[in-house]
């Protein structure tokens, strides 16, 4: 099941039906072979569930029926927005508020009232869409709301989120920003930020490095960790011959670009017959995330030791001359 139609199911307590479906990119074609197989199940005419699904009642989900219901007792001019549109577009809403309903219109009263938080916007503007007769702000312009009034760190996993899902790129996030808040600071910090991640942990990892002014790391694969009973993922950082490794959380995926094989890992070549240069391993938890100062000096320090026992000092070009 793809996130899309997850998100359908989620609002319709676990089921889903045929237009639902259809609406997040099955064929008929597709929707009988999973049923024939038995991959999903038919509860009634027109109604389907995944096989053995458990529907797990987070704030997420509780999040997504309470839209649901306000978007089908309003009138037609009221959309999802903010992170409720988010939410409502598969995308990870980790760290954002979600105790009340974002909606915006082009009239009526604004504010806070009986768990909908009502944005009034006199026009609406642009970046608005339908689907699967749920109006709605488009990817790009609720992650400009977003950016523009929550937190910085789970603003820019959401940007992350969407980037890798193919859903925005830097250019219509620019223009989102732009044409709705006539490029508001706080949400042209975030756009600076966007790290490539592939997942919150590792969106949060590189923004703590970015934020440290701390080197980035290459886009080529880290090497293998040293315990392969341990799940985790890696940034390699071959100037310092350093790789961080952390703990994988909340992978961000899209059923259209998820690999059909493991890429292996490539080999490092030593300048040296005796092999490679030694390699230092620095883990960062999930928990450690929430102490950014920490992190940064857990990288410093594992740097550092590294350095020691390659032998291998970077000239500081930012350094004055004597």
């Amino acid at each position: 099941m793809n996130p899309q139609l997850a998100v359908m199911a989620s609002i319709r307590g676990g089921v889903f039906t045929r237009a639902d479906a259809r609406a997040c990119g099955y064929s008929d074609a597709d929707i009988d072979t999973l049923l024939d197989t038995g991959s999903w199940r038919r509860i009634r005419r027109g109604t389907y569930a995944a096989h053995r699904s458990l529907m797990l009642v987070t704030d997420e989900v509780v999040h997504l029926r309470r839209v649901y219901r306000v978007l089908h007792d309003s009138g037609p001019d009221v959309y999802a927005s903010h992170q409720s549109a988010a939410a409502l577009h598969a995308l990870p809403v980790w760290g954002l508020d979600l105790s009340r309903v974002h909606v915006t219109a082009s009239n009526g009263r604004s504010g806070r009232l009986r768990g909908v938080h009502r944005h009034i916007r006199d026009p609406v503007g642009p970046g608005l869409q339908l689907w699967n007769k749920l109006p709605m702000a488009s990817p790009a312009r609720a992650i400009a709301e977003v950016a523009a009034t929550a937190p910085t760190v789970p603003a820019v996993v959401l940007a992350d989120a969407a980037l890798y899902a193919g859903l925005v790129n830097r250019r219509t996030l620019k223009r989102a920003v732009t044409l709705l808040d006539n490029g508001n600071k706080r949400a042209l910090t975030v756009l600076d930020h966007l790290t490539g991640a592939a997942s919150v942990g590792e969106s949060r990892l590189r923004f703590i490095l970015a934020r440290a002014g701390l080197p980035t790391p290459t886009p080529s694969p880290p090497l293998e960790t040293e315990d392969p009973d341990v799940p985790a993922e890696g940034l390699w950082f071959p100037d310092e011959r350093t790789v961080v490794e952390f703990e994988p959380r909340f992978p961000f995926w899209c059923e259209e670009f998820e690999p059909s094989v493991e890429e292996p890992f490539p080999e490092l070549t030593a300048a040296d017959p005796d092999g490679p240069q030694p390699v230092e391993h620095c883990w960062i938890s999930w928990a450690d995330l929430d102490d950014p100062p920490t992190v940064a000096d857990r990288i410093r320090t594992t740097f550092t030791r590294a350095a020691r026992r390659t032998g291998i000092r970077h000239f500081d070009l930012a350094r004055a001359r004597m």
